[in-house]
């Protein structure tokens, strides 16, 4: 395994930090045990080198040797195949796996970013044009309560795809939008309290904060 890089920015607005996406890739890397370093890139002035990685000028971006993957949930599926902690070895297991990373970022956070932008600009009152993304949302949410209700984790052991689900739940949750959804609420709990979140959370806001202090 050649050396492992993850790309962020330098610096972010503080009311995004904790929810920036590198925090996945974070996260999966503490839970495997990979070691890894983090560079930065600037949040303000995004040059060309940037965009080679990243062709929407975004964050996070993993380097693994000449390997350079962007997308957070490549980046996990890629990790997942370095490490059984993130991924099971057995066709089963992994097929199960991607599944449920597919279905956190194509069904659940799909329906979950139109809603989030809604409470975030104060425009998610019940109103003809909000009605039909938070009813999607709710749709959502109502499928993965028993799936939910039923199982620790989505695919047997904890995984790339619970790190993926539930740190899109975390962002409904943080903006109240599991209030009736109980099952969805202690799932993420179980899974911010592993102490890989924990560590990577703590990560990432001294990153940001460290910015704070260089540009004072």
């Amino acid at each position: 395994m050649a050396d492992l890089t993850l790309t962020t920015f330098d610096w972010i607005p503080e009311m995004r930090r904790g929810f920036v996406r590198d925090l996945r890739v974070r996260w999966a890397l503490e839970e495997a045990g990979l070691p890894y370093r983090v560079a930065s890139v600037p949040f303000g002035d995004r040059k060309a080198a940037h965009f080679a990685h990243q062709p929407f000028g975004q964050v996070p971006w993993l380097t693994d040797g000449d390997i350079s993957i962007f997308e957070s949930g490549a980046i996990l599926l890629h990790l997942g195949g370095l490490s059984t902690a993130l991924m099971p070895a057995d066709p089963r297991g992994r097929s199960e796996t991607m599944e449920w990373v597919f279905a956190a970022l194509n069904s659940v956070e799909m329906a979950s970013l139109p809603w989030i932008i809604l409470k975030l600009t104060g425009n998610a009152g019940d109103t003809p044009t909000a009605k039909p993304l938070i009813d999607f949302l709710k749709l959502r949410l109502n499928r993965m309560e028993p799936v939910l209700a039923g199982r620790e984790w989505l695919a047997g052991p904890f995984s790339v795809a619970d790190i993926l689900m539930s740190d899109v739940l975390r962002l409904v949750g943080r903006l109240d939008g599991l209030t009736n959804h109980p099952a969805c609420r202690d799932y993420v709990a179980r899974a911010a309290s592993r102490p890989s979140f924990v560590k990577a959370h703590a990560d990432q806001m001294a990153h940001f904060a460290a910015a704070d202090c260089k540009a004072r």
